[in-house]
């Protein structure tokens, strides 16, 4: 078996609805994949039957794994769940309400080797006008915070060099600060436009306060754990 060189991480949560048009997505990527991938699904206290599903679904694909948390903890505690298990030289996620797709990771891919983070930007949104404007002005409350200079950290489609995820300082709300963490890191970003289309299946779980209070919340504690970061390098040892 070819050594993994991309590990997909897949958050999940009460998603039962979209978890065979996932594994058929998934299954299709990677036959087409540039490099050699796997797909890690990160059941974060689902309380369907999900679990089940999910269970199915590895046993019968070989490149799909799972691990599940006790509880649920939201979605920046799923993807640092599953960065800790990653063992591959990439990593990267993607939604399970598949409003992304994910043949678009090999635009991401092509980049990987030049830039530590490749995120997607998500083209001709088909979300509903409060989500769109929510996600707007939070966007560019967060640029204003962060100096980022990223379009849409909201975008679900990223590929990761696995030695900057792990270094990464999570906490919740922090999924949306990880360019901001990339370049906090000294690595470099490359944004690419991808994809997006309506959600088929399940609730978006996610309402205005996750789209706008708590990004904004979150964006003054990026800058209290920026300015006490600690950061080293070891010039010498002996």
């Amino acid at each position: 078996m070819e050594e993994i060189e991309f590990t997909i991480i897949v958050p999940v949560f009460n998603e039962e609805e979209n978890l065979l048009r996932l594994e058929s997505e998934l299954s299709a990527f990677l036959q087409i994949a540039l490099v050699p991938s796997k797909v890690l699904f990160v059941n974060d206290g689902s309380t369907d039957k999900g679990q089940e599903i999910i269970e199915q679904i590895c046993q019968r694909n070989e490149a799909f794994s799972y691990i599940s948390l006790l509880k649920n903890c939201g979605l920046s505690a799923a993807i640092k769940a599953g960065i800790d298990h990653c063992h591959s030289p990439y990593v990267g996620y993607i939604d399970s309400d598949l409003q992304t797709s994910p043949e678009d990771f090999n635009l991401l891919l092509e980049y990987r080797k030049d830039f530590a983070l490749v995120t997607g930007m998500r083209q001709n949104r088909k979300d509903s006008f409060v989500k769109k404007m929510s996600s707007k002005i939070a966007n560019n409350f967060r640029r204003f915070m962060t100096k980022d200079d990223a379009e849409d950290t909201g975008c679900p489609l990223k590929v990761i060099e696995t030695s900057y995820a792990k270094k990464m300082p999570f906490f919740k709300g922090m999924h949306r600060f990880i360019p901001a963490l990339t370049l906090m890191l000294n690595g470099k970003v490359k944004q690419i436009p991808v994809r997006h289309f309506p959600r088929i299946a399940g609730e978006a779980k996610y309402h205005l306060f996750n789209r706008l209070t708590g990004p904004f919340l979150d964006c003054f504690a990026y800058r209290w754990m920026k300015k006490r970061y600690i950061d080293y390098e070891i010039s010498k040892q002996g």
